[in-house]
């Protein structure tokens, strides 16, 4: 107990003999006696899930492991309202669309089918091109049997391009609705990928575009960024109610009691005596008399302070 309370007090040290070793705010105990290494919990990572991917991409699903809330190295409960959920596979979505960067005629890909997985909000699409097949995020209004074009040049007029279409912010008109944008060139879509999100092309700053998210903020990015046409695809996910508490956790969040809970300082708050009570009389208090007093001092003889 004394080596966990020093371990939460320190920030950075280290104590030879194996005791405690500390880097930055990642701490790792060492029990010198057992060559036993204990580390502390991560403050990010996904707790949900852990996916098994192969070394190839593959549109197969892959398997995954449930989390619970725990940390897939150390173990440690870090989402508490995490557990249980239906057993599904893990479809690997290819976020980067990548074509041409030269004038040369653009990528064209068919989509073979859309379908609803269980691990994302948006419904997600089977393309193929040639001996490749990939999934993507599905639009809207996506269908099997269109074809989807991918680019990355940016021509000097911009190009009126169809829904499902992936092109440069650069090479867009001012209004085109866009989703599945890249925050960086070529590190994949980062903004407006789940169910029914999109943004919308405002203006051009220089060499970068400012889009309009749909949390009313505008973020300007590089004129290289990829983008594509159309709004995310299951419009209706967010208004759709759950229905049942059982469907709340299928999707893997542990149920609660719904009633008041006391909070007894195990997470962390500290309960305080309530303030002792203000006791109000109805009896009137006694009114205290005025004394008056009056002092006299003689000005011709001299003060000493």
């Amino acid at each position: 107990m004394a080596l966990a309370c020093i371990s939460k007090r320190l920030s950075s040290n280290l104590v030879v003999n194996g005791v405690l070793k500390s880097t930055g705010c990642q701490l790792t105990l060492v029990n010198s006696n057992y060559s036993y290494v204990r580390e502390r919990p991560k403050p990010d990572g996904q707790y949900r899930r852990k996916v098994h991917y192969p070394e190839k991409y593959t549109v197969r699903p892959l398997d995954v492991t449930r989390l619970a809330g725990r940390d897939p190295e150390t173990g440690y409960v870090v989402v508490k309202g995490l557990g249980g959920g239906l057993k599904y596979k893990f479809h690997w979505i290819d976020s980067k669309r990548v074509g041409p960067k030269d004038d040369s005629p653009p990528l064209i890909e068919k989509v073979m089918l859309i379908q609803d997985v269980f691990e994302r909000t948006a419904k997600i699409a089977l393309v193929a091109s040639g001996d490749r097949m990939k999934w993507i995020i599905a639009t809207e209004n996506m269908q099997p049997g269109d074809l989807i074009k991918t680019s990355m040049f940016i021509p000097k007029n911009p190009i009126m391009a169809n829904e499902g279409d992936a092109y440069p912010l650069g090479a867009l008109p001012i209004g085109t609705v866009v989703s599945n944008i890249e925050r960086y060139p070529g590190l994949g879509g980062f903004y407006c990928h789940s169910a029914g999100t999109a943004a919308v092309i405002k203006r051009t700053i220089g060499k970068r575009v400012v889009i309009k998210l749909p949390s009313k903020a505008e973020v300007a990015l590089p004129r290289e960024n990829m983008a594509t046409i159309g709004r995310v695809s299951n419009i209706e996910h967010g208004k759709t109610p759950l229905g049942t508490p059982q469907a709340n956790r299928e999707l893997g969040i542990r149920p609660c009691s719904g009633l008041f809970q006391k909070k007894d300082g195990r997470f962390g708050r500290k309960i305080k005596p309530p303030k002792p009570a203000k006791i109000i009389s109805m009896e009137k208090v006694p009114r205290l008399e005025t004394l008056s007093l009056t002092m006299y001092f003689d000005k011709r003889k001299p003060w000493h302070v």
